[in-house]
């Protein structure tokens, strides 16, 4: 099986180092320690037909790409690649001497703008989430389709669990039919007493687990008490929201989520940081046409992470670099796109050279 383990004891290691939060000097004593690298692949696994473009262990904070892969992330300007291209000195573990033929500034283009700042936007908009998920937050309880129905009373409308109280009428008692040509509205019929029910089904089967209302054949004659409306679309909202704050609840990083607690002010402080250190690096990229990974804003952005700014003028900040990165980016000497010929003939080289130096040793 090939894992990392395989790729070291193999000798198939281009590059790896120390990278996150380490590598960027945003790191806390208690922060893990991740790795990211290079390898090639076994020869004849290349030419082969299983090709691994990479490999990582159970926890995904270790993660190597093999060569190809690499490159082709290279010109996508994925800030992963590029950032181990720029790995401080003291964060690399090992590098083979092919590996040096790898140099930011021949794969540096516009393409970060997307890259860093679209990425970071999109942190934005998940800080957005989580800030009105800590806020917001939903009860256990999980409401149900009554909670979403309403009787015509008059020239208004009431909750119909509500109307069922007021009336004395059990909803056991109670049929709909459905109103010709009106979407999600329908007629409601409700039986003299429970005892002579006249077949009617209820409002819905089951108050805990049905997604929809439940339609009774009505006896022909019968007189409607009332008209009941069923939001359909809000129900469908309410369920959506509701499974995806239970399902953050339950795969929720605990340590992140008790440090926004503590610092009091509803955000994930670890996922600004990173909005931050991507939009700062993307406006440096296009200023100098250099990628500096170890950050020189270092106590800023530890700072943003202890929580002492307030959220909203961390995202009008935010938002505020964003528009500074756009326009940088439309002035920028860079390239529109890294040069693939090159990065082609180059991945061709070093892959070459790499299976007759390691055939040579073995």
């Amino acid at each position: 099986m090939l894992d990392i383990d395989y790729l070291r004891q193999h000798n198939l290691i281009l590059f790896e180092a120390i990278s996150g939060s380490r590598a960027y000097g945003t790191d806390l004593p208690h922060s893990d320690t991740d790795l990211k690298g290079v390898f090639v692949l076994p020869e004849a696994d290349f030419f082969g037909l299983d090709y691994v473009p990479q490999v990582a262990n159970a926890t995904n904070d270790e993660v190597f790409y093999e060569l190809r892969r690499f490159v082709e992330l290279l010109l996508k300007n994925n800030p992963t690649a590029l950032e181990i291209l720029g790995t401080p000195p003291d964060c690399v573990v090992y590098q083979h001497p092919l590996f040096s033929a790898f140099r930011p500034e021949n794969f540096l283009s516009r393409l970060c703008r997307q890259t860093f700042a679209e990425y970071a936007v999109a942190q934005i908009r998940k800080a957005r989430g989580l800030n009105k998920k800590i806020n917001n937050p939903e009860p256990p309880a999980r409401k149900s389709v009554l909670d979403f129905c309403y009787v015509t009373v008059g020239a208004g409308a009431m909750p119909a669990e509500k109307w069922l109280l007021r009336r004395g009428v059990a909803a056991a008692q109670c049929g709909l039919a459905n109103v010709p040509h009106l979407v999600d509205l329908y007629a409601l019929f409700v039986a003299p007493d429970p005892a002579s029910s006249l077949g009617y089904r209820g409002l819905v089967r089951d108050p805990e687990t049905s997604n929809d209302v439940l339609l009774s054949a009505v006896p022909k004659g019968e007189v409607p008490e009332a008209y009941l409306s069923f939001n359909r679309n809000g129900y469908s909202t309410y369920c959506r929201v509701y499974k995806e704050y239970w399902d953050w609840v339950g795969r929720r990083n605990a340590e992140r989520y008790e440090n926004t607690v503590q610092h009091g002010k509803n955000y994930d402080a670890k996922n600004m940081l990173h909005v931050f250190r991507l939009l700062r690096t993307a406006l440096e990229i296009a200023a100098t046409g250099e990628l500096r990974v170890r950050r020189p804003d270092r106590d800023f952005l530890l700072r943003v992470r202890r929580g002492e700014f307030e959220y909203e003028a961390l995202v009008a900040e935010a938002e505020e670099l964003v528009e500074q990165v756009e326009a940088a980016y439309a002035q920028s000497a860079l390239p529109e796109a890294p040069d693939r010929a090159a990065a082609e003939e180059l991945l061709r080289r070093v892959r070459r050279q790499f299976y007759a130096d390691y055939n040579a040793s073995t």
